[in-house]
């Protein structure tokens, strides 16, 4: 992407490369049965803030690298939703509910991407939005998924007869540090985030863990196909020689949640007062 200085963030391959990179990982637990009446969220949220060793590890976004690819606002996007904004929702909010006191202790980074899915079961991204800084779950993950939806410039704004074919995912970011060197990480482990300086300016982006396994990338090949997306033009024999490279990577947990689950649960959702 271009300039940086923000921290909302599109995520994705050039469409010189193609748009088909996107976590494509399986989630075996996909058909998890509803969750009880106790629970707000649907099963896929509910396996995402379950404790892991690593996701206390990283609750403050790191201020290394501060990276931007889209300048619209939030509530752009929620504008737009307004006819659309059922699916987008994990349930309805109630006037009864007590409010639950919150710890930012659980607060991270998100990225919400959505993935078109043939019948063979190829899939295809549709879009993806994401930010480093760190989100309370619910509130990021409802404006993220809008944004993304309506807001990613590479892809026109999600159809609602498009729904049926749609596969979402949310990915928390976690465990942010400094890469000694460009090539120190591995691949299916870190996402990258990157930052240079290039004909006087600077610029970043960034990968998430599952790209680089998704297209069959090298290190060097990802870190050359990181480079061009921030807008570097140079030779690819030559990306050493880029002025100022700084790699941060991180990790990430992901879950989606595919359009007949969500259906499902919501049904189950609209017939009880629990949601």
């Amino acid at each position: 992407m271009a300039k940086l200085d923000g921290e909302q963030y599109d995520e994705g391959e050039d469409e010189e490369d193609g748009p088909n990179e996107m976590e494509t990982d399986d989630e075996s637990d996909l058909t998890e049965d509803p969750p009880p009446p106790i629970s707000l969220r649907a099963p896929t949220i509910n396996r995402l803030i379950a404790p892991s060793p690593s996701s206390g590890s990283s609750s403050s976004t790191p201020s290394l690298i501060s990276t931007s690819s889209s300048s619209r606002d939030l509530a752009s996007a929620s504008s737009k939703s307004s006819s659309n904004s059922s699916f987008f929702s994990f349930g309805r909010s109630t006037r009864s509910q007590r409010p639950t006191p919150r710890s930012t202790e659980d607060d991270r980074p998100l990225f919400v991407t959505w993935n078109t899915v043939s019948r063979s079961g190829n899939r295809t991204l549709r879009g993806c939005i994401g930010t480093f800084e760190a989100q309370e779950l619910s509130e990021g993950l409802r404006s993220y998924a809008l944004t993304s939806a309506f807001d990613d410039s590479r892809f026109p704004p999600i159809a609602k007869r498009e729904l049926p074919s749609l596969e979402v995912g949310v990915t928390l970011l976690t465990d942010f540090e400094p890469a000694p060197t460009p090539l120190s990480w591995d691949l299916g482990t870190h996402g990258l985030r990157i930052s240079f300086t290039y004909h006087s300016r600077r610029y970043g982006a960034t990968y998430l863990p599952f790209v680089p396994l998704d297209q069959g990338w090298t290190k060097e090949e990802t870190l050359i196909s990181l480079m061009r997306k921030a807008g570097w033009i140079g030779r690819k024999e030559e990306w050493r020689k880029v002025g100022d490279l700084k790699v941060v990577r991180y990790q990430g947990r992901k879950v989606s949640v595919g359009y007949e689950e969500w259906r499902e649960w919501r049904d189950w959702c609209d017939g009880t007062d629990a949601c």
